[in-house]
């Protein structure tokens, strides 16, 4: 197996997953994104439009997309972290999952997270530096998308 740059990935390798959702209006145009660092340095970012949706499953979507492409790098640890507090303390335990299609999403979080040898959650301020590229990913979807949605509908 080989991971970024053609290197050879090690079961053992860990990596840090950052992520981040954003939805304008709650629900309104959404979108997640994710940031997958290995020694200080980012082997892989993405995005992804969610169409209208609320910040919350925006965070999951994060979560989820970023697990999913850290498969490629390790099945090793990867250290999870988001400027989500309602989405780490949910997937750590901390709080309970009240609302059913937030209830989906932290399964399917989980089970990604199952295909580790260690997954750990954390919060980090939405400071990071990491944070905010995974942020930037976010508003350039989501204003990709609002730009698509004007084409063609003339102004007022």
């Amino acid at each position: 197996m080989y991971g970024a740059g053609g290197s050879p990935m090690t079961e053992s390798e860990a990596i840090t997953l950052y992520t981040d959702g954003a939805s304008r209006g709650n629900p309104g145009p959404a979108a997640w994104a994710f940031v997958i660092v290995r020694d200080g340095i980012i082997i892989d970012m993405r995005s992804g439009f969610l169409g209208e949706t609320t910040n919350n499953v925006a965070e999951y979507q994060a979560v989820i997309n970023g697990l999913a492409a850290a498969r490629r790098y390790t099945r090793g640890r990867v250290d999870v972290r988001s400027d989500s507090e309602l989405a780490v303390r949910q997937l750590t335990g901390w709080y309970r999952v009240r609302k059913e299609h937030l209830a989906v999403l932290h399964r399917e979080a989980l089970r990604l997270a199952g295909s580790f040898r260690e997954v750990t959650f954390a919060s980090v301020p939405r400071e990071h530096p990491f944070i905010r590229i995974a942020d930037g990913l976010c508003n350039e979807t989501i204003d990709r998308h609002a730009d698509r949605q004007d084409d063609g509908r003339g102004g007022a």
